[in-house]
């Protein structure tokens, strides 16, 4: 696998498992430094584990991205161990599924601050330090289409992305003329722990989802990342303040005429 990203470093929050885990493996088998964060710091290990035997340099952190000072914190311990940080993802998340005249303000709260104003402080933090470094850079935040559909059960977690794609496209157009670059990419159903948990826990319910699907499969967690890592390489470098969509098509099948698509796209 090419190099494109030999000699940059990479901070990815929420990197110890799912789709973070998988960026951040990407990034290190194409040539990246890579620091993981996740407020969970049994997570870390065994990721820095994984990424070192793909022959990377590789660090971790625990990180609350809901603490101002802990995320500058973070940047510091980057800064000494590896110079700086090149490459930010926003991955860090919370999310569950509940009805809206249900959710209670903490609950609002929690999924904000984490998605929405964690990822401001990352990527102000990261920003601050390029600009005055007078160095380019790439942030990537991982976000969801139903940030500009809206979806049933998620307005928390549909507000706060909807925010986090705000933000990039203002500051891709700020920070444009420092060399910075700002994408999202929203990933379709993909196969991880944790949304399975938090979105799919049943047999019936994974199987509506995977209905709405046209590509009639779930995402790997690579192929994700494969994408991520074009975004953040220099072949994107004219891309900025864009979203990546990788659903296999669910959010263009929304049907309103005609027979019940789904029977076509089901799996056998």
């Amino acid at each position: 696998m090419a190099e494109r990203f030999a000699g940059k470093t990479a901070l990815v929050t929420g990197g110890g498992t799912g789709i973070g885990r998988a960026i951040a493996e990407r990034l290190a088998a194409e040539g990246a430094r890579v620091v993981v964060a996740s407020r969970n710091p049994e997570h870390l290990d065994p990721t820095v584990d994984a990424l070192r035997q793909l022959g990377a340099e590789a660090d971790s952190v625990a990180l609350d991205v809901r603490d101002a000072a802990a995320v500058e914190a973070a940047f510091d311990l980057v800064e000494q161990r590896f110079g700086g940080v090149d490459l930010l993802v926003n991955n860090a998340a919370g999310n569950f599924v509940v009805p809206s005249e249900q959710l209670s303000p903490n609950g609002w709260r929690a999924v904000l601050d984490i998605v929405a104003t964690g990822s401001f402080q990352c990527t102000s933090e990261f920003g601050r330090r390029r600009i005055a470094a007078e160095q380019p850079g790439s942030v990537l935040s991982v976000i969801a289409t139903y940030a500009w559909t809206g979806h049933p059960g998620v307005v928390h977690s549909a507000a706060a992305k909807a925010a986090v794609l705000a933000m990039t496209r203002t500051l891709a157009v700020e920070w444009a003329r420092y060399g910075l670059r700002l994408n999202c990419i929203a990933p379709g159903p993909t196969e991880t722990e944790g949304a399975g948990q938090a979105l799919w826990a049943s047999d019936a319910a994974r199987a509506r989802i995977l209905t709405s699907v046209p590509a009639a499969r779930f995402a790997s967690p690579a192929e994700i990342a494969a994408s991520a890592a074009f975004l953040l390489s220099d072949e994107a470098l004219y891309v900025t303040g864009e979203v990546l969509v990788v659903d296999g098509g669910q959010s263009l099948g929304k049907q309103v005429y005609g027979d019940d698509v789904a029977t076509m796209v089901a799996p056998a």
